[in-house]
């Protein structure tokens, strides 16, 4: 049965904490560099970074060729288009909004694991997603639940919450190799072969930004620092933690930590770019918590590992 321990909880609460400054980090960005070249440089640069570790599952001999659809999928989800949705979410929506929309993962965790893994969610989850979701609700309406029959959707929340469910699909797929034999391969490999094919399908979205004549990249100490650091922390580090979290204490499970992403970004927010947390902000993390504490009581019963 999937475990959470110390060290497990340790690993998400990192990835959260470097996922919130991703978030950041693409705010300060906006004007500097377009959105999806953002995304291409970000995970070029990692790649590159990787590569010394990893370079032999790119040969022509690797078994990652022999698993080349199931990695078109993962990349397609997990970095090519869930880092490209966040960072045109971020051109029209604040990355309070964006982390707390965020916060819907639990629901589409429970429903994809339903619907296409058979792992029946318990009550208990059942109610924490339906608390988390009223916190999100509250997040999308401004603080006013009754403006949901007539309000309009800031076009950045509508991305982020397309990006969400895509990360939801990603995370069940880690736990689910199928004919694929990634639990043998080392961290490192896995990784580089999720962000080169991630990468390829960043330059393909990026392609249309260039000829759309959207695409532009305004270079200077700050823009270099910040994307730096997007290919290390958020990249790397949270990647591997991530995938090590999910193995450990399941898909659910670790979805609902990643709701502390929105408490993380207030406090950068705050810090950073002067967009303090407003009261409806504070009501809808509270409601997440709970959603948290009653989805965690009990363990999910899926049953698999990741690599």
């Amino acid at each position: 049965m999937p475990q959470l321990n110390f060290l497990t909880a340790l690993y998400l609460v990192i990835t959260t904490a470097l996922w919130a400054g991703n978030a950041v980090a693409g705010r300060l960005l906006v004007g500097s560099v377009s959105p999806i070249t953002l995304s291409a440089v970000r995970w070029g640069l990692a790649g590159v970074l990787l590569l010394p570790w990893s370079w032999r599952i790119l040969r022509k001999d690797s078994p990652l060729w022999q698993n080349k659809a199931r990695f078109l999928v993962l990349g397609l989800f997990g970095i090519g288009s869930y880092n490209a949705l966040l960072y045109l979410a971020l051109q029209t929506s604040s990355p309070i909004n964006v982390t707390l929309i965020g916060a819907s993962m639990p629901i589409w965790m429970l429903l994809i694991g339903a619907v296409f893994y058979q792992v029946r969610p318990n009550l208990l989850q059942v109610i924490g997603a339906v608390v988390s979701l009223l916190g999100v609700s509250i997040v999308l309406t401004r603080g006013d639940v009754t403006a949901l029959v007539s309000m309009q959707l800031v076009k950045g929340d509508l991305l982020i919450m397309l990006a969400t469910i895509l990360w939801a699909a990603y995370s069940w797929m880690l736990t689910k190799p199928g004919k694929s034999p990634e639990k043998q391969w080392t961290w490192s490999d896995f990784l580089m072969a999720q962000i080169f094919v991630g990468f390829l399908w960043t330059l393909l979205f990026d392609g249309f930004e260039i000829a759309s004549g959207n695409a532009y990249v305004h270079l200077s100490l700050k823009t270099g620092a910040l994307i730096l650091f997007m290919a290390i922390g958020p990249s790397l580090i949270s990647y591997r933690l991530w995938g090590v979290g999910v193995s450990r204490a399941g898909p659910t499970v670790a979805a609902f930590f990643a709701n502390l992403i929105p408490l993380f970004t207030a406090l950068l927010s705050a810090l950073l770019l002067g967009e303090p947390p407003r009261l409806f902000h504070a009501l809808a993390f509270a409601l997440i918590v709970v959603g948290i504490v009653a989805s965690s009581t009990k363990r999910e019963p899926q049953n698999r590992k990741s690599p």
